[in-house]
């Protein structure tokens, strides 16, 4: 898998975009070529024009036309042997996309993440390796749980967390929401996809504007999982462009402190989550100290269980837990 692209987000101007479309690829070659020369010749120019992970961007388009995932996973003789035209064309019209500043996921049109294989489609949210550990932190705190399970995910984007859990756990179900009815078709695309739409109940709500709706599908769950947005709006300025001109704002700006989102998934999951159920974010990572003095000052339905961090060492993870009773937040205190 293809851990470090994109793993940054990026939001620009609308001047990147009409700039970055402007870029012209190498003409067409007159002879035919290997797929090795093919690579080298789009790395060297994806690197000429700024493009991020040249190379990883070259070895990903061509394998992919050669119909493998990874450059390593092609034959070395077939990296050897001369393109058919059809094969070359291929490659020049698909890393003419990537010159374009456009996510190899949306190109190639698929994504793993953990032992999936998703569907990725234009404005989508892409999943990022940091959610991997997310959906592995859930799945670390079910491993000895018997009997039914359930989880909501807020935000389901392709789909990524809660098919990825469906797979791993199979006495667990599923609701999964997002305000975008792009993400919501493309989770219910993945789902039939990978034989899991049976356990997986999908609504295409707005947590702000239909909450009294999402506690009425949602309420009574096991488990609140959710990779909200959470960026702050002066950082989206100095990120990649990539995202602006291809991934939905809305599922990266999170307002102001980066929490106008996080902090009404808190206030549902006081309401939805079954007594001692769990809240899963991941989050900035400035982002627990000012969530754990939220909750104390505004829901005494919630505590604070702890900090997790991610392959980076960041404060990337969040849990919180649904307290039984008023009672145990005075023993608590």
């Amino acid at each position: 898998m293809w851990k470090k692209c994109f793993t940054i987000m990026g939001y620009k101007s609308q001047l990147v975009c009409v700039h970055v479309r402007c870029c012209s690829g190498p003409a067409l070659p007159v002879h035919r070529i290997t797929a090795l020369q093919a690579v080298h010749s789009w790395s060297q120019h994806f690197q000429e024009k700024g493009v991020s992970e040249p190379e990883l961007s070259s070895h990903y388009i061509t394998a992919h036309v050669l119909g493998a995932k990874t450059i390593e996973s092609v034959k070395k003789e077939t990296l050897s042997e001369l393109l058919s035209p059809e094969d070359t064309q291929q490659i020049w019209r698909l890393c003419a996309k990537r010159l374009q500043r456009l996510p190899v996921q949306y190109i190639i049109k698929e994504w793993d993440f953990r032992d999936l294989t998703l569907r990725m489609k234009v404005p989508v949210f892409i999943p990022r390796p940091e959610t991997e550990e997310l959906v592995e932190i859930v799945l670390s705190d079910f491993k000895n749980q018997t009997g039914s399970l359930s989880i909501l995910e807020v935000g389901c984007g392709s789909g990524a967390i809660s098919l990825s859990l469906l797979k791993s756990l199979p006495q667990l179900t599923a609701v999964a929401l997002d305000q975008s009815e792009d993400a919501v078709n493309l989770t219910k695309e993945n789902a039939l996809s990978l034989g899991l739409q049976d356990r997986l109940q999908l609504h295409h709500l707005d947590i702000f504007k239909d909450a009294e709706a999402v506690v009425d599908h949602c309420g009574g769950v096991s488990a609140v999982v959710s990779n909200p947005p959470y960026l702050f709006t002066e950082d989206m300025s100095s990120l990649q462009p990539e995202i602006l001109c291809f991934e939905d704002p809305a599922a990266l700006d999170g307002g102001e402190d980066g929490l106008t989102v996080i902090r009404q998934v808190l206030i549902l999951a006081s309401r939805i989550l079954q007594n001692n159920g769990r809240l899963y974010l991941e989050v900035d990572p400035r982002h627990p100290p000012l969530i754990q003095r939220w909750v104390e000052l505004h829901l005494e339905e919630l505590r604070y269980v702890e900090t997790k961090h991610d392959f980076n060492n960041r404060a990337r993870f969040c849990i919180l837990q649904k307290k039984t009773n008023k009672q145990e937040l005075q023993d608590l205190d």
